[in-house]
């Protein structure tokens, strides 16, 4: 049996050669083998590898043109010094990390790490500064140069959304991609630029008046609706920067901000590029033309840019799928305690309603998952300045860190210090009256996540 088998399918192996042979002969070519799950995988895999390739290398190292924009700020001849070809005392390394700046330990060269590794660095040099960013090794800051002479200066996504381990030293160590820094006192660093008067125009208001507002945000916290609708201080008195947040965690995840119905990020991408890194690529969206919500931006025409060379869109793609393949840091084994997490699991589904809302795994609603200010029991500033005037159900994600994922406090403002914080608000707000060992069980399991 087996021998009339292999006889038959030689003998059709001689029909398809045979016929294969016919074809060319009349100037025809057999049709090609039909594709194969096996194909299909090995394509799509190439995809994926190139897609996360390309996004990695646009997160950490693209400015989308930007340094155009900072460069006529002078900002670079601040960092410079005069000593350097720039203007002031310039920013030594020391004061760099002070402001909360990060240095990739693998992109240090050789000398300057050795130094740093042994104590004998000078960290109060400006000119290892300007080293560094020559280097590339400065996170989310690329300089441009002249020989030695910094001449200009942009900055990428992973200046706010990544961070180090501090494997060398405070400040300098292994990439953590996609980890927000909360060090980071973006305000005092663009205030140090010399020339504001770019701000200043938008915001109609004196260069003077810039830097304070810019100085008033303070470490880890941001504004990205300031230049739409020129809101610099809540009605409180304090400042309407927010928190800047973590970009792993959020596959599956609808709306990707703070507040309201911004869009996924691939939405903020192109918004944050294009109207507050101040790339050069098209951003449209006709909701901010509304004079009476957004009239700094609408007085500009901010909502709808479209600039003869777009260095963004191409980009979008593949930095959406970097972003999204970012994964949620696991916590360490004694960073919560297993048996009470186990109780606290229970209190999270049943009495404390918690995953209501925030349904597992995602710890998001899938879907909406917007809701209004008095629904969540809080005020309605940030939500306001939003285009439908809510507030997202924040994934919970890696809450186990507060030294740096959540450095800063909860919420959008930072206004919960601590998770017990956070269990107390909703416990009193809607009135679940939990025991304070249940509050504690539930907070074990938060830091589970």
């Amino acid at each position: 049996m087996r021998a009339s088998l292999r006889t038959a399918s030689l003998a059709a192996a001689a029909v398809a050669v045979s016929l294969s042979l016919a074809l060319n002969s009349c100037g025809l070519q057999p049709a090609k083998p039909p594709v194969t799950t096996e194909n299909v995988d090995h394509a799509t895999k190439e995809h994926a590898d190139r897609m996360f390739s390309e996004g990695q290398q646009t997160f950490r190292f693209d400015t989308f043109g930007s340094e155009a924009f900072w460069s006529q700020t002078g900002l670079h001849r601040a960092i410079a010094g005069e000593k350097n070809g720039g203007v002031g005392a310039g920013v030594s390394p020391k004061q760099a990390l002070a402001l909360g700046l990060k240095v990739d330990m693998f992109k240090v060269p050789p000398g300057i790490a050795a130094a740093v590794a042994t104590g004998k660095a000078n960290m109060d040099d400006p000119a290892n500064t300007v080293a560094l960013l020559k280097a590339d090794a400065v996170v989310g800051v690329k300089g441009t140069f002249e020989g030695d002479r910094m001449t200009g200066i942009g900055i990428t996504c992973a200046l706010c959304h990544s961070t180090v381990d501090d494997k060398l030293q405070p400040g300098i160590g292994r990439r953590l991609d996609g980890w927000a820094n909360r060090d980071l006192n973006i305000g005092a660093i663009v205030a140090a630029a010399p020339d504001l008067s770019a701000f200043a125009k938008l915001l109609q208001v004196d260069q003077a008046t810039v830097r304070k507002v810019l100085n008033s945000w303070g470490p880890g916290k941001y504004d990205a609706e300031l230049s739409f609708d020129g809101k610099a201080m809540r009605p409180d008195g304090k400042s309407a920067a927010t928190l800047i947040p973590s970009a792993f965690g959020l596959l599956g995840v609808n709306s990707h901000t703070w507040t309201g119905a911004w869009g996924g990020v691939t939405y903020w991408n192109a918004y944050v590029a294009v109207t507050q890194m101040h790339g050069q690529g098209t951003f449209y969206d006709p909701r901010l033309a509304d004079r009476q919500k957004y009239p700094v931006g609408a007085r500009i025409n901010e909502g709808n840019v479209r600039p003869a060379e777009d260095k963004v869109t191409p980009k979008l793609g593949a930095l959406q799928y970097f972003q999204l393949s970012l994964p949620t840091p696991k916590p360490p084994a004694d960073a919560f305690d297993a048996a009470r997490a186990k109780e606290g699991q229970a209190l999270f589904a049943g009495k404390a309603r918690c995953a209501s809302c925030h349904v597992p795994p995602l710890y998001t609603e899938p879907g909406y998952n917007l809701h209004t200010p008095e629904e969540i029991g809080i005020d309605d500033f940030q939500a306001r300045r939003s285009p439908d005037g809510r507030y997202r159900t924040e994934p919970l994600r890696a809450l186990w860190d507060t030294r740096k994922i959540h450095k800063g406090g909860y919420y959008h403002d930072g206004r919960f210090a601590s998770l017990a914080d956070v269990v107390n608000h909703y416990d009193r707000h809607l009135r679940i009256q939990l025991t304070e060992q249940e509050k504690a069980d539930l907070i074990e399991f938060l830091k589970s996540i």
